[in-house]
């Protein structure tokens, strides 16, 4: 009885030191992916990688992680045109079947998804803020981006100039719908504002009411899926395949 009791009690102690020898190599690896991942995709701060699964040493034996998340905030995406760029509050993304180098130098995941915000203050300098001329007299430009309910979009038009001698100065507002095409958010008015009480050719409103803002080289080469008008911002689905965390 006393040989078994030691034997459990070692076991006991062995078993408390893999658990802590397993999670303090997983909070290497995580502050060693994330400083990769930053260096990669030239990040202003570090982001936030969390390794999931237990244990992790066995994981690390395998050359496969099961499931990686990462989360980056205030990420700088390209939008295609040269020297823009349009700001992601929050990245996240869930990374799995993750496999490395021997070295650590590169890894790359099976499958990523995950969610992007954008606030509609950053999504607004996409839309025109020249006023433009929509009928003779009349100049239209968006002023403001909200949350219109049911994943619409609330688009403001303020509405200046003359018509048959009269003062025009008004702001009105139409619902959009938000979409992803071709990996661009497009926002389309569902119906036509109304503008002074005048009749407006559609296409010149249009000019003013729907926009499109492409968004490239996500990390590790994620692309849009679907997109939703929320409280503070639009939500953006993303996903991937073999996407490249390092190297």
């Amino acid at each position: 009885m006393r040989a078994l009791r030691i034997i459990l009690i070692l076991v006991v102690i062995l078993g408390g030191l893999f658990v802590i020898a397993d999670r303090v190599a997983v909070h290497f690896a995580e502050g060693q992916a994330a400083d990769k991942l930053k260096s990669r995709e030239n990040l202003a701060s570090t982001p936030d990688v969390s390794i999931k699964g237990f244990p992790f040493l066995t994981q690390v034996a395998g050359g496969s992680l099961d499931d990686v998340e990462v989360g980056i905030k205030d990420y700088d995406a390209a939008t295609g045109t040269a020297g823009k760029t349009i700001r992601i509050d929050d990245l996240k993304a869930d990374m799995k079947g993750v496999s490395f180098s021997g070295d650590y130098s590169s890894a790359t995941a099976d499958s990523a998804t995950g969610t992007a915000t954008i606030s509609y203050a950053e999504l607004l300098k996409t839309a025109k803020s020249e006023p433009t001329e929509v009928a003779p007299g009349l100049q239209a430009r968006v002023v403001g981006l909200s949350d219109g309910g049911n994943g619409k979009i609330k688009v403001a038009v303020h509405v200046t100039g003359s018509f048959l001698s009269i003062p025009v100065d008004q702001t009105t507002s139409v619902l959009s719908s938000v979409t992803v095409v071709d990996n661009k958010v497009e926002v389309h008015a569902d119906s036509l504002p109304d503008l002074a009480a005048i009749s407006v050719a559609e296409n010149r409103v249009r000019q003013i009411t729907d926009f499109q803002q492409a968004i490239n080289q996500l990390p590790g080469g994620i692309k849009l899926d679907k997109v939703q008008a929320a409280p503070n911002g639009v939500e953006i689905l993303v996903k991937g395949s073999d996407v490249k965390l390092a190297g």
